[in-house]
């Protein structure tokens, strides 16, 4: 019995067996995966390498004349001599505003205006108070003229003795007190006058002019809301409509070690190169050292003024100054220095000498360069590169000979 049984079980187990697949199948997807992705892989390194490597570019820049070497660098800001928060001379409601960062005005334009209700009604008042004394005026003249007459005759008729002397001191105080009366009137008429005066500079007020020509930087305020130059409301007025600066009066102000400020000079040439510009020299001047030293940085503040305007130049961007050598007694101009100056980081040391690579059409070029002493940050090249040729900056160590690169892109 038992028997039986085991063999109906036997028989009612379902065999797996069949629809498993051969263990040989599995194990060739697995490596047919793993083919693609080292295929995979080897076709993202070679594209790599076959792509041109993208390199930063410089510009190699004439030396400039001879002994004209840095005798001190320092950093600083341009700063602006002339440089204006507009505000309005009273307190009041700003209706208008006419101005946007970046624009220019002109000297005397109008910036804003604003709430001129209360100037309008004033100077109508003050109008209207001279028009009354001046209509009083005539009056009164008129009466005076009279006056004059009636005491003519008083006097003629007295000497006469056909009058008593009353009636000529009648007469004589009458044109004493129409005289009186006119000098008041007239005095009135001057007071009204000062009136419409100062109402008419109370309207002008509400007119919001620029003090002198330059380019808007900053805009501060917007139509309703309150303005005072003296912020009388708190923190919901506001103090000035804008802010403007003279691009003509930028200049750059350093602060230089109080150890090393015996090598700078009134008069003293400089090159400035601005942060956002590294390849750009603008030449410049001291104006002046300020004779007074900050005790917590040990420096001395030193004015420079900039010789080349240029739109680039904008108030507070960063600038690294080289302090040149003075120039040739007698005004003389010192003679041209041989070579060209390029940034430290594209001069590659190799066997005791010095290379470059020098970019032309895609293509870079291994050159052996003869160097000079440095000037200004910089690295004098005495031969073996021109003035304008484009070099590599930091160039990697596999870059080679002829070798296909990519500038890159300038921000």
């Amino acid at each position: 019995m038992k028997t039986e049984q085991s063999d109906l079980l036997s028989q009612l187990r379902i065999d797996r067996s069949a629809d498993r697949p051969p263990r040989w199948r599995g194990r060739l997807l697995a490596g047919a995966a793993l083919a693609l992705v080292v295929l995979a892989a080897g076709l993202w390194l070679g594209w790599g390498r076959l792509r041109p490597p993208v390199v930063q570019l410089a510009v190699a820049r004439a030396a400039g004349p001879a002994g004209a070497g840095s005798v001190l660098d320092a950093s600083g800001y341009v700063t602006a001599r002339r440089q204006a928060t507009v505000s309005a001379k009273i307190t009041g409601k700003v209706t208008e505003v006419l101005i946007e960062e970046g624009m220019r005005v002109r000297e005397g334009a109008v910036l804003a205006r604003l709430d001129d209700t209360e100037a309008q009604a004033q100077l109508g008042l003050a109008r209207a108070q001279l028009v009354a004394a001046r209509s009083q005026l005539a009056e009164v003249r008129a009466q005076l003229d009279q006056a004059e007459r009636d005491y003519t005759r008083q006097q003629e008729l007295y000497d006469r003795r056909l009058v008593s002397p009353q009636s000529l001191d009648a007469a004589l105080a009458q044109r004493d007190m129409l005289r009186a009366r006119l000098a008041n009137i007239q005095e009135q008429i001057r007071v009204a006058q000062e009136s419409v005066s100062v109402a008419q500079v109370q309207l002008d007020n509400t007119v919001i002019r620029a003090p002198f020509g330059g380019v808007v930087i900053a805009k501060s305020a917007q139509p309703g809301e309150m303005i005072s130059p003296i912020s009388a409301g708190g923190g919901f007025t506001r103090t000035g409509i804008g802010t403007i600066v003279d691009m003509d009066s930028l200049e750059i102000q350093v602060d230089v070690n109080e150890s090393y400020i015996n090598r700078v000079t009134a008069g003293q040439p400089v090159e400035a190169t601005l942060n956002a510009y590294p390849d750009w020299r603008i030449p410049g001047e001291v104006i002046a050292i300020i004779p007074t030293a900050d005790r917590t940085k040990a420096t001395v503040k030193v004015r420079i003024a900039i010789k080349e305007k240029d739109p680039r130049i904008v108030p507070d961007m960063g600038e690294r100054v080289g302090f040149l050598e003075p120039k040739a007694v007698g005004g003389t101009p010192a003679p041209a220095a041989p070579g060209v100056l390029v940034p430290p980081d594209a001069v590659r040391t190799e066997g005791g000498g010095a290379i470059v690579f020098v970019y032309a059409g895609g293509k870079v070029e291994r050159r052996s360069v003869t160097l000079g002493a440095d000037a200004g940050g910089q690295r004098r090249v005495v031969s073996g590169l021109r003035d304008g040729e484009q070099v590599v900056l930091a160039p990697p160590a596999a870059l080679k000979d002829g070798q296909a690169v990519r500038p890159a892109e300038s921000k």
